[in-house]
């Protein structure tokens, strides 16, 4: 397939590049609530407005309520958050726990998916237990309860924990702590009882939290798909959110790179712009292939994931790695052709570099990425 937009696409891009850019600006959004230390780091006004543009229900199927459009779309909507540094729940609720949802009993994809669509409810995803993101250890426990289950352990870094209606936790109801089996999606309510946050604010200012389970306890409907099968689950919703990031990525990497190409026009040094220089040409050129690149290895992974290949998986790998590397050397660039201003708040540039340090870390850095590729490529 074509690694670019066909008309439809093209028209969703042009609406959420609008959007994005009046409503989702960095000064109407990031700064405002990060100057005003905002407890759920983004505004539900926003989130509102996702969902009456339809944002919200990309992934949720038509029966269900929603769009029933695929990663191509929701990448393309994330492209712009990126590029404007739109504070949102759109990741973690629209891409991670509608991908979890959609495997999920009537009776819970009826309970948690309009709150969703209308973009009124904020979801979460408990994955990780510690610094690096490695879903292939998990310890937290599940155990059998009545008719329901007790949960016990803790998550890392759940992003807008404290601000969920609602957070997919992966805990272990059977084997060891590295067993590939024994995994158990939940739908755990926002008001469980003994289950408590610790909320600290990352890099870039958004919220996420050390949640602690002391045995929260939750009735059999709550399980997404299958006892001891939510492996398969938690995989599609990883490849989903890894995708899904990667394709934020490039819109910080896009951002940046346009911030600095018109800074490069406008900024004079010895009686030149400083765009004439050419070794500043040659880096900005360079930027640019690499951010296309990038993109198309997005663009790739997103038809490959829509149209359900066993490539996928190695695909999304290798777009997270590029992008993870790409941004990261956008974000550079940018603050070194600003100069000494680059470091300091008052120009934008930095909140992409802040942003890019706290994307890249979210499902698996580059080191991550790049080792799941060589062990699946064999070597």
């Amino acid at each position: 397939m074509p690694l670019y937009h066909n008309d439809d696409q093209a028209m969703l891009a042009d609406s959420a590049r609008q959007f994005m850019a009046e409503e989702g600006k960095i000064a109407k959004q990031l700064r405002h609530w990060r100057d005003r230390d905002c407890p759920d780091g983004f505004g539900h006004a926003l989130w509102e407005q996702f969902g009456e543009m339809g944002f919200t229900g990309i992934l949720v199927r038509e029966e269900d309520g929603g769009l029933g459009m695929g990663h191509v779309e929701a990448g393309i909507v994330l492209e712009e958050i990126g590029r404007n540094l739109s504070p949102s729940p759109f990741l973690t609720s629209s891409v991670l726990a509608a991908t979890a949802l959609g495997h999920g009993s009537n009776d819970l994809r009826g309970r948690y998916l309009p709150g969703l669509i209308e973009g009124k409810s904020v979801f979460a995803v408990a994955i990780d237990e510690g610094a690096k993101h490695r879903p292939e250890r998990i310890k937290m426990r599940a155990e059998k309860s009545g008719n329901g289950f007790k949960l016990s352990g803790q998550k890392d870094f759940v992003i807008h924990g404290a601000s969920s209606d609602m957070i997919v936790v992966a805990a272990r109801t059977s084997g060891g702590d590295d067993d590939e089996d024994g995994i158990t999606l939940f739908a755990v309510p926002k008001d469980a009882a003994n289950m408590s946050h610790d909320s600290v604010r990352l890099v870039d200012s958004s919220m996420a939290t050390h949640t602690k389970f002391n045995g929260v306890e939750l009735d059999g409907d709550a399980v997404i798909g299958e006892v001891d099968g939510g492996r398969e689950v938690l995989n599609a919703m990883l490849k989903a959110g890894r995708v899904g990031a990667a394709a934020e990525g490039v819109g910080v990497a896009s951002g940046a790179m346009d911030m600095t190409v018109e800074y490069l026009k406008q900024r004079k040094q010895f009686g030149k712009l400083i765009g004439e220089f050419q070794s500043l040409q040659h880096r900005a050129s360079h930027l640019y292939s690499e951010v296309e690149i990038a993109r198309a290895s997005v663009i790739k992974a997103q038809q490959l994931l829509d149209g359900d290949s066993e490539k996928a998986d190695l695909m999304a790998s290798v777009a997270k790695a590029k992008v993870s590397q790409t941004a990261g050397l956008a974000v550079r660039e940018g603050v070194q052709m600003h100069g000494g201003i680059g470091m300091t708040d008052e120009y934008d540039i930095g909140l992409y570099m802040k942003r890019d340090r706290a994307l890249s870390e979210f499902l698996g850095d580059a080191y991550y990425h790049s080792g799941r590729v060589a062990e699946m490529s064999g070597y």
